[in-house]
């Protein structure tokens, strides 16, 4: 079978199902299991917010769209030539990757035409859901319920744990920054099911909108998670500076009292397989008197209250050390650094 994937969650999926050898293009967004460096990329994004501020890529979001253009470059000649049997693609974000539509429409002159199968999962169980999808898509209907067999059990594992706990702490969780953008989908999913209280308009499979920083305020947020999309903590430790500008931050619960974490975005913000270690890491997070051992290290960086009293805003990031703290770690300072 030759299959086409452009979504990073479907080129893990893919991969998960023993299927990579049967992928002929990915986007240049996919970039794990190691495994897929060596598969032709078809699509490329025109955004790299690996080295732009939020308020860049928002503007120039803004200036693509406006403009009638595409956020991303679809090969489409490749594309008719290679004849792909099934392109994975989604529709739920315009950010996040090429959408449904435009595939459609570039896959339509080929004389018969491949499966579009179109993902746009919004909470934990329908991710699962879309695993059987592309399952039966492919012809590794079997490899996929052993794989959601597997990843139920760990679900529930985490929710039986989490019954325990005599406290659910108040947490937010936000994907965007400057402008601000609540953590929503499946993201507010995880941050339930790990044994956290969002506020009560942020349900399981909300949309990721907009917010105001008075909203955060009046939240008073025992825990702050900052998770913001398709970013890694480089990005993070640029961006929290303007959070640590905004009034009355120094105010919040989780500030004070430290609870304030960067976490890599690879886990949460891609609805595959490794979703459920974003729920694990979570409930670590949320609950370490309950679980331990989830955390990888270089993925979370937390702030050190009592070093953040003494500094500016804008140079908050150096009060963020590796957690767990782990020899070897990357420093904030370092991560800097590298990105110039």
């Amino acid at each position: 079978m030759r299959i086409c994937s452009l979504l990073p969650s479907g080129t893990e999926i893919l991969f998960a199902l023993g299927m990579g050898d049967e992928i002929i293009g990915v986007t240049d967004l996919c970039d794990y299991p190691p495994e897929v460096a060596g598969i032709r990329v078809v699509c490329r994004s025109r955004i790299d917010p690996s080295v732009m501020s939020s308020e860049e890529v928002e503007a120039e979001m803004s200036r693509i769209l406006s403009s009638g253009e595409s956020p991303y470059d679809l090969d489409v000649e490749w594309l008719r030539e290679a004849d792909p049997d099934l392109v994975l693609t989604q529709d739920l974000c315009y950010f996040c990757e090429v959408d449904a539509s435009t595939v459609r429409q570039a896959v339509a002159p080929i004389p018969m035409p491949p499966r579009v199968l179109n993902l746009n999962p919004r909470t934990l169980d329908e991710i699962l859901e879309s695993f059987i999808e592309v399952g039966e898509a492919c012809g590794a209907g079997d490899a996929a319920a052993g794989l959601v067999a597997g990843l139920g059990a760990r679900i529930r594992a985490v929710e039986e744990k989490v019954s325990r706990a005599s406290y659910r702490p108040a947490v937010f969780s936000l994907e965007g920054v400057n402008p601000l953008v609540i953590g929503g989908h499946w993201v507010t999913d995880l941050v339930s099911r790990a044994g956290g209280t969002l506020p009560d308009r942020f349900e399981a499979g909300c949309a990721a909108e907009r917010i105001e920083w008075s909203e955060v305020v009046s939240a008073a947020p025992e825990i702050l998670y900052v998770d913001l999309c398709s970013s890694d903590l480089a990005r993070s430790v640029r961006e929290i500076p303007w959070l640590a500008s905004q009034p009355g931050w120094i105010e919040l619960p989780a500030v004070q009292a430290g609870e304030v974490y960067l976490i890599d975005h690879t886990t949460l913000s891609r609805p595959g397989p490794r979703v459920v270690d974003g729920l694990e890491l979570l409930a670590e997070l949320t609950h370490p008197d309950l679980f331990s051992g989830h955390i990888p290290p270089g993925s979370v960086l937390k702030l050190d209250a009592e070093r953040a009293r003494g500094l500016p805003a804008d140079r908050i990031g150096e009060a963020f050390a590796p957690w767990p703290s782990v020899s070897g770690a990357v420093m904030p300072e370092a991560l800097g650094a590298r990105v110039g």
